[in-house]
């Protein structure tokens, strides 16, 4: 599995079962399906999750200057289809 740095970066993102984790400078991603199931892959993807999650709280309990909160990201803008 990719090393994921939390905030290093915006372009990495790994998987977990069909979980993806997307890194971000500012945010991490959580998004997809991940079922935790009571054998030895459901472990192995519960080790994995948990191993990134305490990546990420190390990080942020590290940072001393951790604002309460930041704002949300831009909504896209809309633009003319080219090819319409």
């Amino acid at each position: 599995m990719t090393q994921l740095t939390p905030y290093a970066d915006d372009a990495v993102s790994i998987s977990v079962g069909k979980l993806t984790i997307e890194n971000g400078s500012d945010r991490i991603a959580l998004y997809g399906s991940l079922d935790l199931s009571r054998d030895q892959q459901g472990l192995a993807h519960a080790k994995a999750l948990k191993a990134v999650l305490d990546r990420v709280v190390q990080t942020l309990e590290a940072q001393k200057d951790l604002p309460q909160a930041i704002p949300p990201p831009e909504t896209p803008k809309v633009v003319a289809n080219p090819f319409a």
